[in-house]
């Protein structure tokens, strides 16, 4: 016959030890956990005895202590066996007698909670403080990197997947989705490779349960963030990020500002035979970089936007926030840029919706294109700002499909028609955009 083995008692100083280890670990504060295992308790006492019962717990993390003490009123007939303990069942013990009206507490033992408790009431006390560390966890989690959105972390890659990068920061798992990546990056990524990022958002759920931090290299904010890095004079003030425009991987613009004439902003960024902006350039992957010195002059402004192209005129219309640039033929390659980047940065980088117009190339007025279009979808465009052939052309593919009366379709034609006045070629990637577009 199996002999039985004889049951090892509960070892309280254990107990809380873990407890306290598991806080450590998890970030908790101590008196926090204190809370959660005097609940815990509650939880169980309350299963077992009723909700009415009167007891009390004092936990003592430094000695590795819990006691609990239930305390019952004596009297002459039970009538809430909760809170009442019969005279003739108080006085059994020889130790102590009562008299009705008296107290009477019970000590509880962790060895007669595991016994008597059982196993389903030992588990939902498991689950509950489980489930309470885990809220915990969560929250700590949460606030201490919403507090740090916009700050720059750097992680290790430890998870490659088809539409995002799964990242590790001080054990707590962040993710870039494809695009938050630079494009020209996504064939190098490799496992355990350290990676630079800035933290973009943060939201309390994400599918694992925990928070969700969100990382962003193609951001403009992490240019911001590595300027601030590199180059003292942004990181102490004395030189300002007035405006970023980004084609991330590819190039940017960057106007900035000093709020001491003797310091030279530009020349401040791009360093020692560019030593300062080179180390930029590298963690972007060799992104170009074109350092603008920030003037309140919209022209001068938009002039120097503009560059490496050179600007004969600009005209400036403040109150639509649009600007006409001229530029003579040999330039307007440059003034474009590849696939109308540097004309695109520019008017992010300004904030000012730019015409392109060629030297001796007069702009036309939309209205005389009233045969073509029809009087009522001129109307429609008027009344949407875009009143010159050239605002035609160059108003976002999306602005233009939300004017009634215009799609796809007869949006090519019509370009096609202006585009013909001023004898010049369809740009591929403004078609590209526009049959990207969901009507």
């Amino acid at each position: 016959m199996a002999k039985l083995r004889k049951k090892q008692p509960i070892n309280k100083q254990e107990i809380i030890e873990a407890f306290t280890e598991m806080a450590k670990v998890k970030g908790i504060d101590k008196d926090l956990l204190q809370g959660i295992i005097e609940d815990t308790f509650s939880l169980l006492i309350k299963k077992k005895y009723g909700n009415q019962a009167n007891f009390e717990i004092i936990v003592n993390m430094e000695r590795g202590d819990v006691e609990i003490y239930l305390t019952k009123t004596v009297v002459e007939e039970v009538l809430d066996p909760e809170t009442e303990i019969s005279l003739e069942e108080a006085n059994q013990s020889p130790d102590e007698q009562y008299e009705v009206g008296d107290d009477y507490a019970i000590a509880i033992t962790l060895d007669s909670i595991s016994e008597s408790f059982g196993r389903r009431l030992i588990t939902l006390a498991t689950q509950s403080l489980t489930q309470r560390i885990k809220e915990i966890e969560k929250n700590n989690i949460f606030n201490e990197y919403a507090a740090k959105v916009g700050e720059v972390v750097i992680g290790e890659i430890y998870q490659i997947r088809k539409n995002d990068l799964l990242i590790m920061h001080n054990k707590i798992e962040m993710h870039m989705p494809r695009e938050e990546q630079i494009p020209s990056e996504s064939t190098r990524y490799r496992k355990n490779q350290a990676i630079k990022a800035v933290i973009k958002a943060v939201r309390k759920n994400g599918p694992s349960g925990l928070p969700e931090i969100v990382l962003s290299r193609s951001n403009e904010k992490f240019l911001e963030r590595l300027f601030e890095i590199e180059i003292p004079e942004i990181y102490d003030g004395l030189i300002q990020i007035k405006a970023i425009a980004r084609d991330p991987g590819r190039r940017s613009k960057v106007a900035v500002q000093s709020s001491d004439e003797r310091v030279d902003p530009v020349g401040a960024c791009v360093g020692m035979k560019g030593v300062r902006i080179h180390s930029i350039v590298r963690e972007l992957s060799n992104e170009n970089i074109d350092l603008i010195e920030y003037s309140e002059d919209p022209v001068i402004f938009i002039q120097r936007a503009m560059q490496p192209a050179r600007v004969k005129e600009i005209q400036v219309f403040p109150a639509a926030r649009s600007a006409n640039i001229i530029v003579s033929e040999d330039q307007v390659p440059l003034a474009i840029g590849i696939n109308g980047q540097n004309i695109r940065l520019a008017s992010q980088l300004t904030g000012y919706s730019l015409t392109l117009i060629k030297e001796g190339v007069e702009d036309i007025d939309i209205t005389e294109f009233k045969e073509e279009f029809g009087e009522s979808l001129i109307n429609k465009l008027l009344e949407n700002n875009v009143k010159s052939a050239r605002e035609f052309l160059d108003t976002d593919s999306g602005k233009l499909l939300e004017i009634e009366g215009l799609n796809k379709e007869n949006i090519k034609e019509l370009r096609s028609i202006i585009l013909s006045e001023f004898d010049e070629e369809e740009d591929p990637e403004y078609i590209e955009n526009l049959e990207s577009k969901i009507e």
